[in-house]
């Protein structure tokens, strides 16, 4: 006697399996900041080599983003479960080879292997909700999936520093062995695999996007004040643009391309992923501002820092969850404009913090901020779906993530490029003398500088979001 049946299935039960799978790839992407420093004692790396430690994270960041368009298109063909699965399996062979090495080179290596497989599950995931809910309820369940998402990245930190500090880095990775395991079996016992259409695959175009973004990503991280970096940072930035002039290129040549670009013909999927493209620039400096600002000019420790940037980040899943029924009542583009209008009203407010801010104002502007974005999650993925073929979900999942995705790689960058190449050049004009005194000003003005930023970004997003109007499916 079968435990599950493929066709009896509760759809609530798949939801959970589904959101189990993605919170654990999703939080990978942040898990390893509370455990970064007892990785680089392990492998004997110090404090001068945190520009080399600093692609264990943003490796995966690019493998995850790289992938999704592709898998989007994988999902399409082959079903999305199948996919689902398969990056899954990936997802735990890399946590397997995180977990035994030795060799930071090669950690790096399977950090992006691991992304890889982490990214190929949320459009497969998103594919199969799209299935298994009907119209009237899929807001709800993608808000729950994106609610899912946002809440691995909110708790990655403190979790990492947890497991670290009580049981050792490593088991941070065999964890994820485990869920990942239980997740495939039950995946496989309850969903039956969709029949998807037989069609070729543009794996060359897969690549050259994904070279394009990683290429896009290190010209915009170039810090001006280094030797050389003008040229550098020119050099990246050709090579980006030459290899996503061959990506539009070979999609609007090849019979069988990686997406359509006709599908942004549709002004609403244009004004989807338009929004979420800004919503990930405003996103990223949030996540990473706030600890960098725990950490220097307030004090803390990793646990209070952990804590601190809580405040935000599971405010997200909380708004994205609500975000869905507001979807099914309002349509998409009224949660969105509020969305976008609450992260800006709470990032004004924390541009305006100093290292005195407490609570309960500190709280009210994190929560704020992040209600604001996770209110968004769910009418933005919802418009994008229902904007296209059934059988084009998959790869319209894809996008609209990739967009948010690709949107915090450009806003991290901008951040590594502007703001801290700003704070190299101003702190090299302090004495030795009065550094004491005037590097916490010169840090606090640039902090604030980059919520000013984020807010604005949110402000300018509602322009595209105007567009995001209901339609019948």
């Amino acid at each position: 006697m079968k435990l599950f049946s493929r066709q009896t299935s509760s759809p609530n039960l798949i939801l959970f399996i589904l959101c189990l799978g993605i919170f654990s790839t999703a939080i990978d992407q942040t898990v390893i900041y509370g455990a970064l420093n007892d990785i680089m004692f392990d492998v004997h790396m110090n404090v001068f080599d945190l520009d080399a430690a600093s692609w264990i994270v943003t490796g995966y960041l690019l493998g995850y983003t790289a992938i999704m368009l592709l898998a989007g298109r994988l999902s399409d063909v082959y079903g999305p479960q199948r996919i689902f699965i398969l990056g899954n399996l990936i997802f735990i062979i890399a946590s397997v080879f995180i977990a035994v090495v030795d060799n930071f080179s090669l950690m790096i290596a399977a950090r992006v292997l691991q992304a890889i497989g982490g990214g190929a599950t949320v459009p497969s995931a998103i594919a199969i909700v799209a299935d298994t809910f009907p119209g009237g309820k899929r807001p709800i369940a993608l808000g729950i999936i994106g609610g899912s998402v946002e809440l691995g990245a909110a708790v990655g930190p403190s979790f990492g520093g947890a497991v670290s500090e009580y049981m050792g880095w490593r088991w941070i990775f065999w964890i994820d062995v485990i869920i990942g395991a239980v997740v495939i079996i039950m995946i496989y016992l309850m969903i039956k695999n969709s029949s998807g259409i037989r069609r070729p695959i543009d794996y060359s175009g897969g690549l050259f996007i994904a070279i394009a973004l990683a290429l896009l990503s290190l010209g915009l991280s170039q810090q001006l004040h280094r030797p050389n970096a003008e040229i550098l940072m020119a050099g990246f930035l050709i090579g980006s643009a030459i290899f996503f002039y061959l990506f539009i290129r070979r999609i609007s040549r090849t019979s069988e391309p990686l997406f359509h670009l006709s599908m942004f013909k549709h002004l609403v999927f244009s004004a989807a992923n338009a929004t979420h493209l800004f919503i990930g620039g405003a996103l990223i400096i949030a996540l990473v501002v706030v600890p960098m600002m725990g950490y220097t000019l307030m004090e803390l420790s990793d646990v209070e820092v952990g804590l601190q940037l809580l405040r935000l980040t599971l405010a997200i899943p909380i708004g994205a969850v609500l975000g869905g029924f507001l979807c099914h009542r309002f349509g998409y583009r009224i949660p969105t404009i509020a969305g976008l209008l609450l992260s800006s009203i709470g990032l004004f407010f924390m541009s305006r913090w100093t290292a005195a801010i407490a609570d309960p104002w500190l709280t009210i502007h994190l929560a704020v901020c992040g209600f604001g974005f996770g209110l968004i999650i769910s009418p933005i993925t919802t418009a994008a779906l229902n904007s296209v073929r059934k059988e084009d979900r998959g790869i319209a999942s894809a996008l609209v993530t990739w967009m948010r995705m690709t949107g915090m790689i450009i806003g991290l960058s901008l951040m590594n490029c502007w703001g801290m190449g700003h704070f190299h050049v101003k702190s090299a004009l302090i004495s030795v003398e009065e550094i004491e005194d005037e590097l916490p000003p010169l840090a606090l003005s640039i902090y604030q500088d980059f919520f000013l930023a984020a807010a604005i970004v949110c402000l300018i997003a509602i322009l595209p979001a105007i567009w995001m109007k209901m339609q019948k499916e």
